[in-house]
């Protein structure tokens, strides 16, 4: 179950970089209709060129993530004890796959409006986030929550998280006004890219901050190795973003580089989630009751975590 939850984890992140590539080939109408390919056929053919191959080859890819999340739901139903908050957490993933493939859809068939664009690409991150949450709880057994840190340090990790989602949400925003459109017919949102893009700068700058300050008080209240690991690999992850954003600005948005911004994008998402997961933690009601979730020990005391 562990294993098969990882690669659910890992598949939702590569559709991210593979859906990417169709964008950032001009790829998004190389099928041109849907559910087929084209109005001839469901798969792409030679008329279609390159563009028809990478657009139908991403389709295929949708069924590839469903096999590997339909194998962890199977698992997931077969386990003992049964575990209904895996089987809950395994069914969403499930099917937000055909959740994801009809938005997909909605996109060719409004000619990559960039708003519809946006919103396809959000729930990626959405999924990305319950795969993390599943295999977090593999790990968990299915008791209570008990909180591992103070409640403003806990909200401090949810503020970062929330802002992490707004700034990917204004990401897509950044696209939708610039190049990279998917195809040279698709329209644009009639924004300024310019000021979009120092929105969105902005908006990483106050997640960085909250980060900083998350990481400071997961260490200043002794809070469990995992959580602070995963603080710093948050903050890692955002640092490279940063430097991959502002290296795509200034050169002029090369594909390679936006692609492995997007790649960036999905792995600061899943850090900020096993963040915030990192500050409670689930308690096995048959096993002796640990001390009171509000009595922290000094600096340094929960450090073993």
């Amino acid at each position: 179950m562990r294993g098969l939850a990882l690669a659910s984890l890992v598949a939702n992140i590569l559709i991210v970089v593979t859906g990417g590539a169709v964008r950032l080939t001009g790829s998004g109408l190389g099928c041109p209709s849907w559910p087929q390919c084209s109005s001839e056929s469901f798969v792409s053919h030679p008329e279609l060129g390159i563009h028809g191959l990478i657009e139908f080859g991403n389709r295929l890819l949708t069924f590839v993530v469903a096999i590997v999340v339909g194998l962890a739901w199977l698992a997931a139903l077969r386990m003992r004890p049964r575990r209904r908050d895996l089987i809950r957490l395994s069914t969403v993933l499930l099917l937000g796959i055909p959740f994801q493939a009809v938005m997909g859809g909605m996109t060719v068939l409004t000619d990559l409006n960039p708003w519809v664009v946006s919103a396809h690409f959000l729930v990626s991150p959405a999924l990305i986030t319950v795969a993390v949450v599943l295999v977090r709880r593999v790990g968990e057994p299915e008791g209570p929550v008990r909180p591992t840190v103070p409640v403003p340090v806990r909200r401090l990790a949810i503020a970062t998280f929330v802002v992490t989602f707004v700034v990917m949400y204004v990401g897509t925003i950044v696209t939708g006004s610039g190049p990279h459109a998917g195809d040279a017919r698709a329209p644009r949102n009639g924004l300024d890219p310019e000021m979009m893009s120092q929105l969105h700068a902005d908006l990483v700058f106050l997640l960085v901050g909250l980060t900083i300050g998350t990481l400071v008080a997961l260490r200043a209240t002794g809070a469990p190795a995992r959580a602070q690991r995963a603080a710093t690999w948050l903050l890692i992850a955002e640092l490279a973003q940063g430097v991959v954003g502002f290296t795509q600005y200034f050169t002029g948005l090369p594909a390679v580089i936006v692609g492995a911004h997007l790649l960036g994008a999905a792995l600061t998402v899943a850090a900020a989630i096993w963040t915030m997961l990192g500050t409670r933690e689930r308690v096995n009601v048959d096993a002796p009751a640990p001390a009171g979730p509000t009595e922290f020990a000094p600096v340094g005391a929960g450090s073993k975590g």
